[in-house]
């Protein structure tokens, strides 16, 4: 079989009092990036795995953290390693 890689984003909403405990906790996952955050408690993240049960842990683990409120699934690719590392030719 061969190795794939997984690339999802979420929006997570925390409770604002705990938002950075939220963020520290998040950024501490294997393969997991906060990209933003807004005071509100809403953060941008994304993951990568090498599986889709890897990846539905990773969005459970998140789901779980203290303060969090909801975590929702934004986009979700899946593919080879070898697709995702061959090159695509410049179309100009």
């Amino acid at each position: 079989m061969p190795e794939e890689v997984h690339i999802s984003s979420l929006v997570v909403h925390a409770t604002p009092k705990r938002l950075q405990r939220v963020e520290e906790a998040i950024a501490a996952m294997p393969g997991a990036q906060v990209h933003g955050s807004s005071p509100n408690g809403k953060l941008v993240v994304t993951l990568d795995a090498d599986s889709a049960d890897e990846m539905l842990s990773r969005v459970g683990d998140i789901q779980r953290t203290d303060g969090v409120l909801s975590a929702a699934l934004v986009y979700q690719y899946a593919d080879t390693v070898e697709a995702m590392n061959e090159e695509i030719p410049d179309a100009s």
